[in-house]
């Protein structure tokens, strides 16, 4: 069963996106899902770039504005940061996590599947990696270790820097993590675009799974795989980020197996 990693105080991971983005997850999908869990919340963090969610004070309302109001938002990096280990990663020896992090005993990796335009696709490996990193701890993934140079550095410095926090979650929470890939309002955009384009392909599913290598790699199995024509501009955003770095590197890193069994439940 996958919910048997999930126990305790749970942090129910979601990217609550720009204001009135228009990809984003459909709140009655979350708000059922979240239900199922007791005592469980969603948790955020800031971002990177100015924009909707740069300050708590703007994520706060960006939140109310995009309907997740039905249980409490935790961003974690309301109060700061702190320092989480990374244990023989490729560049990183630690990453600074939203400061509350502390707080919880396990954590849902609820992610939209799409694409992204630095990573190539978002999935549950950025969902644990930018996604529960503070916003000095995103800066610090994107350089590699090197905050000054989270712009410039080499592409497949930063997507393997990405694998090394995710590491870090997952050793934090002793492997007491569940993921759901939603694959639902596919675009080349991340809802991190206040200004996405509209959605590629027509929607394939939820994927469900206790290991995030093998989530992240059949859901672009999927897209490989279809039939549809819109996959060609996804496939074109993954590969010319070289996206794919990251689901080998976390590989490597034993965070989970890119061979993996996909049962259809209907």
């Amino acid at each position: 069963m996958v919910n048997s990693e999930i126990y305790g105080k749970v942090a129910c991971k979601l990217h609550t996106g720009e204001k009135h983005g228009p990809n984003i997850l459909p709140r009655d999908l979350v708000q059922a899902l979240q239900a199922t869990i007791p005592n469980s919340n969603i948790v955020e963090t800031n971002t990177l770039y100015e924009g909707d969610r740069y300050t708590t004070e703007s994520h706060q309302e960006t939140i109310k504005v995009n309907g997740w109001t039905f249980c409490p938002v935790d961003i974690m990096d309301e109060d700061g940061s702190v320092n989480v280990p990374v244990t023989g990663g490729f560049h990183l020896k630690e990453v600074a996590m939203g400061k509350n992090i502390v707080n919880y005993d396990s954590m849902l990796v609820l992610s939209h599947f799409k694409g992204h335009a630095m990573g190539g696709y978002g999935g549950a490996l950025k969902q644990l990696s930018i996604g529960v990193a503070s916003a000095y701890g995103k800066s610090y993934i994107h350089g590699a270790g090197h905050p000054e140079k989270m712009w410039s550095t080499d592409q497949d410095l930063f997507l393997s820097s990405m694998a090394d926090a995710a590491s870090s979650v997952i050793n934090f929470f002793k492997g007491q993590l569940a993921y759901v890939n939603v694959m639902k309002n596919i675009s080349v955009d991340c809802d991190c675009d206040n200004n996405a384009a509209p959605p590629c392909m027509k929607d394939i599913g939820i994927l469900v799974s206790t290991d995030p290598v093998a989530v992240d790699q059949a859901c672009l199995d999927l897209v490989y795989n279809s039939t549809d024509p819109g996959r060609d501009q996804l496939i074109e955003r993954i590969e010319s980020r070289h996206g794919i770095h990251t689901i080998e590197c976390a590989a490597e890193l034993g965070l989970g197996s890119r061979a993996y069994e996909l049962v259809e439940i209907e």
